[in-house]
């Protein structure tokens, strides 16, 4: 689901500061007697919340499984971590997206490229492209940067640190370029 949340995220997230601009109330957001970066991570933290609760909608498909087999809860619950992880880097990117522009649909289709890029850098397409030119230093950095190789681990059930750290990694930069993005339009 990585693909579905290429286009969810980005649509949920779009509104987060582009609308503010374009409406002018950033400059109310401004005067409250809030820094930019509270400002930044309380509409990361609201919007990872509505992403979280778009998730729990699906707890009665697990129930239905249970009820029907015997799954293996420890996967479930790993893969519903990995996910909701995944969710807020895919935000955290749309976020970033949407203080570069003052128009929603800009702003969504800057957040789609740019999540796209993250999800396929790691599949064979890419890779293959860059096989007859780059080493495999650079085809490992390259593959080191997709979702799809991030997430593919947390789906099987297994939470671990560098994959957890990596989506914490990319929510952290692409949030922090929010704040220098917001701190640079503020001047404007």
């Amino acid at each position: 689901h990585p693909w579905l949340y290429l286009f969810l995220v980005p649509a949920i997230a779009m509104r987060s500061w582009a609308e503010e601009r374009k409406s002018g109330s950033i400059e109310l957001l401004m005067t409250l007697p809030i820094t930019v970066a509270e400002a930044v991570l309380g509409k990361f933290i609201a919007a990872w919340l509505v992403l979280g609760l778009s998730m729990a909608l699906t707890f009665p498909l697990w129930l239905s499984v249970d009820f029907l087999g015997e799954p293996d809860h420890g996967i479930i619950v790993a893969a519903y971590i990995g996910s909701w992880i995944m969710a807020g880097a895919f935000l955290a990117i749309s976020t970033c997206m949407s203080a570069f522009t003052r128009n929603q649909v800009v702003a969504f289709i800057l957040a789609v490229v740019v999540c796209f890029l993250f999800v396929v850098s790691g599949s064979s397409i890419v890779l293959d492209a860059f096989q007859p030119w780059a080493g495999n230093l650079i085809l490992d950095t390259v593959a080191s940067f997709s979702f799809l190789n991030h997430f593919e681990a947390m789906a099987k059930g297994v939470l671990a640190l560098n994959d957890v750290g990596y989506f914490f990694v990319i929510m952290v930069v692409w949030l922090y370029a929010s704040l220098i993005v917001i701190e640079q339009k503020k001047a404007d």
